[in-house]
Order: structure tokens, then sequence, then C-alpha cells
């Protein structure tokens, strides 16, 4: 697309600033998804500064997957009603605001506070962003190779994040790790205003009540699966807990059926492949997050890596998504289509989260880490931009703020549960290994082993269900 003087867009023509314009959102991914993943070796410097229980600690984590997660639906909404550029903008100015109030935190309740405001505000970018790019690609070919990138921009985030967070960490202060994310936003919000057009707008309501439904019961249930290491899987409280989730979704799913503008209008799972793209996409996450979660911790506390040589040793893998979605990925999905790369990519991911399941205590870099991360590399490149083209490609326009912010839900709902349920798995093999007289090295690289294999059956799980449910769309 093009605007003209007027400020219209012609739409026959293509936009001519779509590639900087690219290059800004897959900024704002990368910066989004990196927020995930940053915090992660810095938790034992921030546990010292103030005051965290190791329980607590979880919940910088959380508090920020569970606001984003929460809340796409609604960001999807907004965008589709108000204009995906406003919402951009608008999450962006709340994702600059909380990383200023987490970077100057002073208490526990200052940086969970400012850990969940930069969910919400990543909740609002994510979708907007998503249909952003979308809208400035009318060439096919065009568009898988800039999906290429974005994919890359979403991969690198998660991975870099770790990197950067041990660098940051070690060099400067934690501090840093949201200070930085300051001068990123101001600058996306003035390209912002050169660079993406303004949109279409539409009459419609907000369902604000849904979507507190929708997040308040997925912190439910997250808390619930959390808790459950210490108060008991069958507990009063753990059962209650997961009973009063369910029921909060049963509601949220009858207001929805009710409603005239629904934060989710359930016609939409009608689209074909919706439905179950959400789903592989949520399994994705959820054998994805755990690897480089466990992946760090094995480099740390088992090959006893600093925090910097830890995000070093996962450069490769990050560098081999990069160069892997936006070279290859979108050649294969035009030669093969979505659902064959959807199944090979689930199917090497597996295979490198096997690999990782029987990593020594002894291990070497070159021998145990680097041959299986780059497998698990290729396996994310050949799933997620399919993954993601699966989920949207029978969505109309005027739905793809919704089926973006879908994907965005499903894929970091996937990764708050399936890292709760995998950590919580893992912790328990280590406590019945200590039980027996081991080492607590035995021990923990034993929970790490059980932790890669668990994911590993969750990736074959999505495997399967891509083979069975996936269905290839005629043009």
């Amino acid at each position: 697309m093009n605007k003209n003087k007027t400020g219209t867009v012609n739409p026959t023509a293509p936009y001519s600033k779509r590639w900087a314009a690219l290059f800004l959102l897959c900024t704002a991914q990368f910066i989004v998804i990196m927020d995930t993943s940053i915090i992660g070796v810095a938790l034992p410097a921030i546990k010292a500064d103030l005051g965290y229980s190791q329980s607590g600690l979880q919940w910088i984590f959380n508090a920020y997957v569970i606001l984003f997660g929460g809340f796409l639906l609604l960001g999807g909404r907004l965008s589709d009603l108000f204009g995906a550029r406003k919402i951009f903008m608008w999450g962006f100015a709340i994702l600059s605001g909380a990383s200023l109030l987490a970077g100057v935190a002073w208490s526990e309740a200052a940086l969970n506070t400012g850990r969940a405001l930069q969910g919400l505000g990543s909740a609002l970018i994510a979708p907007a962003a998503l249909t952003l790019v979308l809208s400035k690609f009318t060439d096919p070919k065009e568009l898988n190779k800039a999906l290429g990138f974005w994919g890359a921009s979403a991969a690198a985030g998660g991975s870099a994040g770790v990197f950067l967070g041990g660098a940051i960490t070690e060099w400067l202060s934690w501090h840093w790790l949201f200070l930085i994310n300051i001068p990123v936003g101001l600058a996306v919000l003035f390209f912002s205003q050169k660079l993406l057009f303004k949109g279409t707008t539409r009459k419609g309501k907000v369902d604000i009540v849904g979507a507190i439904l929708a997040t308040v019961a997925l912190i439910v249930m997250v808390y619930a699966i959390i808790s459950a290491e210490n108060a008991g899987w069958i507990s009063v409280q753990t059962s209650g807990l997961l009973g009063l989730s369910l029921l909060l979704f049963i509601i949220f799913i009858i207001i929805q059926k009710q409603k005239r503008e629904p934060l989710i209008p359930l016609a939409i799972f009608k689209v074909p492949n919706l439905l179950s793209g959400n789903v592989v996409m949520a399994l994705l996450a959820a054998a994805w997050i755990p690897l480089w979660f466990f992946l760090n911790l094995y480099l740390q506390q088992t090959l006893h890596y600093t925090a910097f040589n830890s995000g070093l040793a996962l450069l490769p893998m990050t560098i081999a998504i990069m160069f892997l979605m936006v070279g290859l990925t979108g050649k294969l999905v035009a030669g093969f289509g979505f659902k064959a790369n959807m199944v090979a990519g689930l199917l090497a991911l597996a295979g490198s989260l096997l690999l990782f399941s029987t990593i020594p205590s002894d291990g070497t870099f070159i021998i145990n880490v680097l041959p299986a991360s780059l497998l698990g590399a290729l396996g994310m490149s050949l799933t997620y931009i399919p993954g993601t083209i699966a989920s949207m490609s029978g969505a109309k326009p005027e739905e793809t703020g919704l089926a973006s912010g879908l994907v965005n839900t499903s894929y970091q709902i996937g990764s708050a549960l399936g890292l709760a349920i995998i950590v919580a798995i893992s912790a328990a093999k280590t406590n019945a290994i200590k039980a027996t007289g081991a080492t607590e090295a035995t021990a923990l690289n034993t929970g790490f082993q059980t932790g890669f294999f668990a994911a590993s059956i969750i990736c074959l799980i999505a495997a399967v269900m891509a083979v069975i449910f996936i269905k290839t769309l005629k043009k």
C-alpha cells in the first residue's frame, strides 16, 4: 500500500516505506519477546537487592507473561476497532512508563507492578504490530519474507534476552534490564508517526469485563500450578484454585455467547485452521520456553558458566534461528506449504529436546549443547512462521487483529502454563533423587533431564495434532 498527498491509502500500489516499517515492527517484536526472558539470569541479584523469597521470584516472570497473555485478545480487538497504529503507539507508551517503574523499583511490589504493566503494554503492541506487518505487504513472496524477519525477531528476542540479561547484569546492574526499553520505546514512538499509516477504524464496543475475566482465570490457574509443589497436587488449595479458574473460564464463555460484541466472537473458531493452529502454537511455546529455561540453568548450575558465558553459549542457536527464518522458512513454505513445515519443525524440535534429556553432569558445550541447540533452532524456524500463517490464513481482513491476538495469546499462555508445569515436574524429580541420598549436582541434572524429556513429549503431541487437524487450504 502507498499513501498519497491527502494521507489516504492506495491499495493497488505497494507501500513505499514497507521495509523500513518492517524494521520498526520487528524491533518492537524483539523487545516484547525479549522482556519475557531477559530477567532470567538476573534473578539472584534481584533477590539479594529486594528481598524476594525463592518462590516469589517466579512472579517477576509470571507478572509479565500473564498480563501479556491475558490482555492480548483485548489488544487485538482494540486494534481492529481503533486502528493498529494508534494501539501500537499506546502500547509502547505504557511499556516505556512501566519499564521506568521496574528499573527504579525499590520493593518487590514495585517491581511486580512494573512487570505487570510491561505485560499490559506488550499485549497492545503484539497484535497491532502483526496486523501492521500484514497490511504493509500485498505480494505473497514479499509477505513470506517479511514474516520470516518477523519470526526471526521474535525467536531472537527470546534467546538474545538471556545473553543480554547476563551481560547487562554482570557489567552494569539488573536495573538496566528494564531501563534500556525507554530509549528504544521513545525511538519507536517517534518513527511510528513517519513510517506507519493510520489504517482503518470501525465502530464497536470493547468487552473489558471479558478481558478481566480471562486474565484473572489465567492468573489463578498459573498460581495453582506454581504453588502445587508446596501445597500438593491433590490438596484442597490446588483443587480449589483450579476449580475456580475453570469456573471463571466457563463464565467468560457464557458472557461471550450472550454479548453482541464480545471480546472473542466464538464464530471465529469456524475459520479453517484457527483453532488447531492456536493449539499447536500453544504447545510449541510450552516446549520451546522450557528448552531455553533449563538450558540456561544447565549451563550455569551444572557446567558452572558465568551469566555472560551462558549467554554466549546460546548465541549460535539465536543466530541460526535468524538466518533460517529469514533465508529458508519462506522458501520452504512457498514450496511445500505450512503443514509440512510445521510437522517437520516439531519433529526436529522434539529430537533436540530428546538429545538434551540425556545431557550428563560432566557434559561439554561442543558435544552436548551445540548440536542439540542447532537442531532446536531448525525446529523452531520451521514451525513458528508456518504456525502463524496456518492460524491466520482463513481470517477476514476485519478479523486480522483478533486472529493475531489469538495467536499471540495462545503462544504466551502456552509458555506460562508449559513452564509452570514442567518446572514443577522437574522439581519433583530433583527432590525424589535427593531423597535417595544422591548429590545436589546429580539431583539437579536429573531434574533438568526430566524437564527436557517432558517438553519433548509436548512437542510430539503437537506434531501429531498438526498431522491430524491442520488442513492445507486451497488458494
